[in-house]
């Protein structure tokens, strides 16, 4: 592959085991894939680099192979289809579902089924690990039924390839299909055995097993509106990337995709936001899945009862799933970079950032699932050391919810939350009869209310802006209504709201901000957010505007994947851009479609 183009970030589908996930290209190779865990070191990331990286391609031989990939419905199964001329065939991809996916294991396992329906095939079969980034060599032990691969700490064998298909370190071999034959390869980390035959029987009960884990997961779906397929899609992509062992979700399952190609805005997303919390607490509940919204704000609390206590606050912006911290910032020299954008980082520098809305974010996933589980005295006593925390910290300058690296300011937006961190804890020791200092939090949550319509409102600009002095708006101000600090119909909102539509909206994909007016310390621009799409949606949906707010959502439809998955940015040329899939960007498309979907029967009913 190292002589072939980068495919689109948007032509793949994911797969995945609720421990961690693999992106399938619509030409048969896997190119990302990181084992035993979500933030583990990569196996085959040919997504950042065609040769360092590592891959595992299977793909039909002949001209004119036509293809097209495609979920069997309603699962996390994907088919990549083949067809030409001379047969059509398909290579079906999926993850099996460990009987307690919730106890955290070293073994992964992708299963590949090769099948012709039609017609004779011809097939390549290329299987390349680079263990840790490609930083680790490796050796290949060729026995009956498959190989086995070792670096010295993780050992992975691909199953049901014989002996001469081993060609170095690494396995290529061709093999010919014709109507109904079915083949089966699986690769499988910290095997359970040496390498063997799977046997026709095998697959099929796998398949079975797999198709009957989601279909059953999405009938406990409360959602039945108007965009049941977008929905049910979004609320698997969230329930690939929630680690089951913790409960927390990533942000994404990939690292160093750039936001903008050849750029430097290059990220490790494989790690859980608390920013997240909320909007997925939401969101999973909404949809009748109050299981996973509680085991991720069980998470959080566990987060808020550590109170970690340094410069950045009692709380980190970011942990891993396992609750750790240690997210050191490193680059891969050696890597290419998708698209030649570098640096390929791993790791994540911001983690260390003061980012004030976090406390609102995560005492409102809180507040959100108390109606099913209600906070112990332990982690209510942690509660108020944090709100002590932030009344006296609240008024400080941070880094902001973009993360930006050009200097603290007084961001509206860590204002709004921590507002929303007081209201929500107020209503919690109101609700609960629990002790807790009231006045202070009354005045605190007061105190910040006047300073975000005081100084966070431009009179000139008629609308509230991204910190005081400045008439530059940003998006994430949509969310001032949605978290109950204005009212969808007050003027000031409505101005801010159309304000945001001038500058920042283009044809109903919504930019977060304007770098060149406010500058983030990062050289090069970016797309539209996806994400602030779906919120500008939800904006209009609560103003009342529900013939815009239609429009907007199924045009942003319109630009998700194949298989209705969304990276984090948009570009001009309509390319998705940033990591991918994005949690936060399907979190937002449930919101905005379960909103929408409402006002727009209501209307009707009336």
């Amino acid at each position: 592959m190292a002589d072939a183009p980068f495919p689109d970030i948007a032509d793949h589908g994911i797969i995945g085991d609720l421990q961690s996930v693999a992106l399938v290209a619509t030409d048969g190779a896997i190119d990302w894939f990181c084992a035993p865990r979500f933030d583990s070191p990569s196996l085959f990331a040919a997504l950042l680099d065609r040769e360092k990286g590592g891959y595992f391609r299977i793909h039909a031989l002949g001209d004119g192979v036509r293809i097209k990939q495609m979920y069997f419905p309603q699962t996390a199964v994907l088919i990549t289809r083949f067809m030409s001329s001379e047969g059509v065939g398909e290579v079906i991809d999926f993850m099996p579902i460990a009987d307690e996916p919730k106890v955290a294991t070293q073994n992964r396992v992708i299963m590949r089924g090769v099948r012709v329906v039609r017609g004779t095939l011809r097939f390549r079969l290329e299987c390349r690990p680079r263990f840790d980034y490609g930083r680790s060599e490796h050796t290949a032990t060729a026995s009956e039924h498959g190989v086995l691969f070792r670096d010295g700490t993780l050992t992975a064998a691909l199953h049901g390839v014989g002996p001469d298909a081993l060609d170095g370190t690494d396995v290529d071999t061709e093999f010919r299909l014709q109507e109904g034959d079915l083949r089966l390869f699986a690769f499988e980390t910290a095997p359970r055995g040496e390498p063997r035959d799977l046997g026709r029987n095998r697959g099929n009960r796998r398949f079975r097993e797999t198709v009957a884990f989601w279909r059953d997961w999405l009938s406990r779906s409360s959602y039945s509106g108007r965009w049941r397929a977008s929905v049910e899609r979004s609320a698997m992509v969230l329930k690939l990337l929630q680690y089951a062992p913790s409960g927390a979700l990533v942000a994404a399952p990939t690292a160093a995709l750039p936001e903008q190609l050849g750029g430097v805005r290059n990220w490790d997303y494989r790690y859980t936001w608390i920013r997240d919390a909320s909007f997925s607490v939401y969101s999973l509940i909404a949809l009748g899945y109050e299981e996973e919204a509680i085991s991720f704000s069980l998470w959080v609390a566990d987060r808020v009862a550590e109170q970690v206590g340094d410069a950045s606050g009692p709380l980190k912006i970011m942990y891993r799933i396992d609750g750790s911290s240690d997210l050191e910032e490193l680059t891969l020299d050696d890597f290419e970079g998708y698209a030649g954008s570098r640096p390929v980082r791993i790791g994540n520098g911001a983690a260390d950032q003061l980012q004030l809305d976090i406390y609102g974010e995560a005492i409102d996933a809180l507040f959100t699932a108390d109606g099913f589980r209600a906070i112990g005295h332990p982690g209510w006593t942690k509660l108020v050391g944090i709100l002590d925390w932030l009344a006296d910290n609240w008024d400080q300058p941070d880094e902001g919810v973009w993360e930006t690296r050009g200097g603290r300011k007084d961001f509206t937006y860590g204002r709004i939350m921590c507002w929303v961190a007081f209201d929500r804890a107020i209503s919690l020791a109101r609700k609960r009869g629990r002790p807790a200092p009231l006045e202070r939090w009354i005045a605190a949550r007061d105190a910040i209310y006047e300073q975000v319509f005081t100084q966070c409102w431009n009179p000139e600009r008629k609308a509230f802006t991204q910190y005081p002095g400045t008439d530059v708006v940003d998006a994430i101000t949509l969310l001032m209504p949605l978290v109950g600090m204005i009212s969808p119909n007050d003027p000031m909102w409505l101005s801010t709201l159309d304000a945001i539509g001038e500058e920042l909206v283009a044809d109903s994909l919504v930019y977060r901000y304007n770098p060149s007016a406010s500058p983030d310390g990062l050289p090069g621009a970016e797309g539209t957010f996806s994400l602030c799409s779906f919120f500008y949606v939800s904006a209009l949906t609560d103003a009342g505007r529900l013939d815009e707010a239609q429009y907007a959502f199924e045009k942003m439809l319109t630009y998700g994947n194949h298989v209705g998955l969304y990276s984090e940015e948009i570009d001009q040329s309509g390319l998705q851009l940033g990591n991918f899939p994005q949690a936060f960007t399907h979190l937002a498309l449930i919101r905005a479609a379960i909103a929408l979907d409402a006002a727009l029967t209501s209307r009707g009913a009336r």
